[in-house]
């Protein structure tokens, strides 16, 4: 079933859960987030990262596939452009097919990122998508200026519940202590749960919980209990992948490359599954 995520999130929300959004780079790696989804009978959220469309595999070729793969599922799917920061492309891939669309306009000043996030908004009810936004910023533990998220970039839940209630976005990033990419072995962030129980308490919002990988059994556990209904994981099931192939050369380097890459995708989707449980999402196809 191939859906925008306003009525899987808006599920969530009702039921006291969290949807699972995995970054996606092609359709292998989407077949194994939907296979883990059917498992355990799980909405899903298949995110694709818009620098990684541009630099690898644009939408305009991925989405119609996509599409028959989410039809064909007995569970709900949604594909999601992930951190759209450029409106043009954003607004190519609606109408391309794309069920949802993140305007990422974080970095600005809010004023602004309200004043795009509001036409995106706007657009995106003719095509009947749904759209997700961030306030604050998480940062990325990786690369160029790489950081991991300080008190100057936690989502203040004053300007964040002004930004709901002007834009009318059917979700919102949060930034509460997550960084995007992979902490260094062992250790584990620390979040402030209150911010998330402050925006929820007073807009009753899908809220959105980025860098997910490496966030701890913990953390995402209360995280969901404090009002978060996407969480959003791409690091782990790519490096999980990539160990796989990884272990499979240096054991056999002369290995069918066909099989490698069904099983690459296969063992991603077992670390896939581990998320769906934790988020509660287990069962909760409708």
């Amino acid at each position: 079933m191939y859906e925008s995520m306003k009525d899987m999130l808006h599920r969530a929300h009702e039921g006291g859960y969290a949807v699972m959004a995995i970054n996606a780079i092609n359709l292998e790696t989407a077949r194994g987030i939907i296979a883990a989804a059917e498992e355990l009978r799980a909405p899903i959220i298949i995110d694709l990262l818009q620098d990684q469309l541009k630099a690898y595999f644009d939408g305009d070729l991925l989405i119609a596939p996509l599409r028959r793969m989410a039809e064909a599922s007995h569970v709900p799917v949604a594909v999601n452009l992930d951190h759209g920061h450029d409106i043009a492309h954003l607004k190519r891939c609606l109408h391309e097919g794309f069920s949802s669309v993140m305007c990422d306009a974080s970095a600005l000043p809010v004023e602004e990122n309200i004043r795009i996030t509001q036409a995106v908004v706007e657009l995106a009810q003719i095509y009947g998508a749904s759209v997700e936004a961030e306030v604050g910023c998480m940062g990325c533990s990786q690369g160029a200026g790489a950081h991991f998220t300080d008190a100057a970039m936690y989502t203040d839940p004053h300007v964040a519940i002004d930004f709901i209630q002007r834009t009318g976005i059917d979700c919102l990033a949060v930034s509460y202590g997550s960084t995007h990419g992979d902490y260094p072995p062992g250790y584990v962030p620390t979040f402030q749960f209150e911010i998330v129980e402050q925006i929820k308490e007073a807009t009753g919002l899908p809220l959105v919980l980025h860098g997910g990988s490496g966030a701890g059994k913990e953390n995402i556990q209360a995280s969901v209990r404090a009002g978060i209904n996407k969480i959003n994981v791409g690091t782990d099931y790519m490096v999980t992948q990539r160990d796989h192939a990884a272990r499979t050369l240096a054991a056999n380097p002369a290995c069918d490359w066909p099989q490698l890459l069904q099983d690459c995708w296969a063992a991603g989707s077992e670390k896939i599954k581990t998320y769906i449980e934790l988020s509660g999402s287990a069962g909760k196809a409708h």
